[in-house]
Formats: C-alpha cells, sequence, structure tokens
C-alpha cells in the first residue's frame, strides 16, 4: 500500500507562493535538489491541481535544454518515469505521455489508488492537497521551509483542519532551507 504524501516548498510563514503567485524565493538550489531527488524515486503517481501541473510539465522537456546539471536531468528522468492525475474542469489536453486528466477529485479513486499500489503517492498544489487533507487521505507531510517570510498568498494548509502530528525526520541545507517530514500521528506511531 502506497502513502499519500503532501510535499511543497513553503516560505517561514508557510505560504507556497506570495500574493502575486511568485514562488523563486524557494527555489531549490543542488544539494536539496538532490535530496527531493532521493525522495522522489519513491513516487509512482503525482496529483496535481491545474496550475501546479502547468508549473510543474515543465520537467516533461526540461532535458532538452541545453548546459543543464546532472542534478536536474535526474529530476527530469524521474518526473517523466511517473504517472501524473490532472485535476482540472478546464484543462483539455496534457504535455506528457503518463499523464491524464480527472474532472473532479475523487477520495474513493485516491483510497483505492493508495490500496493497489506499492510507489508512494505525492499530492501537489495547496486547494488539491486541502481536499485530500479534509477527505483524510494525507498520511505524511513534507515541507521544505525556505528562509524567507512573504505575508500572504496561497498557504500550505487549509484553514479548516486539525490533524495531529508525529515529527518522524528533519534535514537542514546550506542555503538555509529546513527540511520536515511529518506523519499523521495514528499512522506514525501504528
Amino acid at each position: 500500500m502506497g502513502k499519500l504524501i503532501y510535499s511543497m516548498i513553503t516560505s517561514l510563514d508557510g505560504y507556497v507562493s506570495d500574493t502575486n503567485g511568485d514562488f523563486g524565493w524557494g527555489g531549490p538550489e543542488e544539494e536539496s535538489h538532490e535530496f527531493i531527488n532521493e525522495h522522489g524515486r519513491s513516487i509512482g503517481t503525482y496529483l496535481y491541481g491545474r496550475r501546479m501541473y502547468d508549473t510543474m510539465a515543465y520537467w516533461e522537456t526540461a532535458h532538452t535544454v541545453p548546459g543543464q546539471p546532472p542534478f536536474i536531468l535526474e529530476w527530469a528522468r524521474i518526473w517523466q518515469a511517473a504517472d501524473k492525475i490532472v485535476y482540472s474542469t478546464t484543462l483539455h489536453e496534457v504535455a506528457g505521455e503518463r499523464t491524464r486528466i480527472e474532472r473532479t477529485f475523487d477520495p474513493e479513486a485516491v483510497r483505492k489508488l493508495k490500496a493497489e499500489t506499492d510507489l508512494d503517492i505525492a499530492v501537489a498544489g495547496p486547494h488539491l492537497a486541502a481536499q485530500a487533507i479534509r477527505a483524510g487521505l494525507v498520511d505524511e507531510y513534507h515541507r521544505f521551509v525556505g528562509p524567507a517570510i512573504v505575508g500572504g498568498g496561497n498557504a500550505f494548509f487549509p484553514g479548516d483542519v486539525r490533524v495531529d502530528l508525529a515529527l518522524l525526520d528533519e534535514r537542514r541545507f546550506g542555503n538555509g532551507v529546513v527540511y520536515l517530514r511529518y506523519g499523521v500521528k495514528d499512522i506514525a506511531q501504528g
């Protein structure tokens, strides 16, 4: 059975993007990107909303950009090898071969996917993740906390839920980013 992992880069004050939609303050450098690559190998499927998919679709062709460093090329291969499900009512076609569109988020379909896979599933984007959190589907939360306060924007967590967590892992990177891995308390302890 796979775990559903919600993982994003956030500001110190908990936003995945600022009020202008910018998230450049949190971009990983080589050390943290290699760590992300290592964790990405366990992901078999990514769940995205439309905006997050539009951002991540860059990785379909990143390997064709001249001069890419090895850690970027590695991430492109890892990402391309995984399945992607995009939840959107407006997207008509996708950029990748291993990508499909679903019109609505169905918690039961995600539960079934978790039960039928040996690999983990990642959900990215705060709006889609909020639906998964509210449905009790998220098993782990992985936050890469960047050294910036942005004062508003898209929050990592929805404001209307409570989930008790247990710290499973942490790591500091040279650029000031801190990785925090939490498990849902009942699952992490059981």
